[in-house]
């Protein structure tokens, strides 16, 4: 399987508090991985239209960009009967081998994430393959709040930690203020 640990491989993570829901990241994904053309204003006008392998969704309040999460214990990875479903020994990321693919949807219904798609005009299923071929995902590059981000779980457990601090310091700023 994949013979390093985990955490030493870079992930794409969300930054919700920067994420506009501006879908620049949709329209870059698709242009960049499924379109014939690559220029927006020509793939608009495509036969197949092209298709993102990152959504984002909003719930009423909060935008947040889905992607796969290209888990270690992928059940898409377990469940896919023809190993179309694979994982890069590099990067670790998961991506589906079309050719091998039969569309039974299996790992469109076992992703915990909802970040599998069919694509019925592929005859195949779809999904973020984190651009592992590229210098670096083009939804990350094109986001233009840096909600994306590219990096190991322990640089984002790092940035998570330096934000509860900060969020504790303004408590307790607050709350001598209020005393005083």
């Amino acid at each position: 399987m994949v013979d390093r640990v985990c955490d030493e491989f870079k992930r794409i993570f969300v930054m919700e508090e920067k994420c506009l829901g501006c879908r620049t990241c949709e329209l870059k994904c698709a242009v960049e991985r499924s379109s014939i053309s690559k220029v927006l204003a020509e793939a608009v006008g495509e036969d197949i239209l092209p298709r993102s392998r990152v959504y984002v969704e909003w719930d009423g309040n909060d935008t947040f960009a889905i992607q796969c999460r290209h888990c270690e214990n992928a059940p898409c990875f377990e469940i896919c009967s023809t190993g179309a479903m694979q994982r890069d020994t590099e990067t670790g990321c998961t991506f589906i081998s079309v050719d091998k693919c039969i569309a039974c949807w299996m790992c469109v219904m076992m992703c915990p994430f909802g970040a599998i798609a069919p694509a019925a005009e592929k005859g195949a299923a779809d999904k973020c393959d984190q651009c592992f071929q590229m210098v670096q995902p083009s939804c990350v590059a094109a986001c233009p709040t840096g909600a994306l981000e590219l990096m190991t779980v322990n640089e984002y457990m790092g940035q998570l930690k330096q934000k509860r601090r900060q969020g504790l310091h303004k408590l307790q700023r607050i709350s001598e203020e209020l005393i005083s």
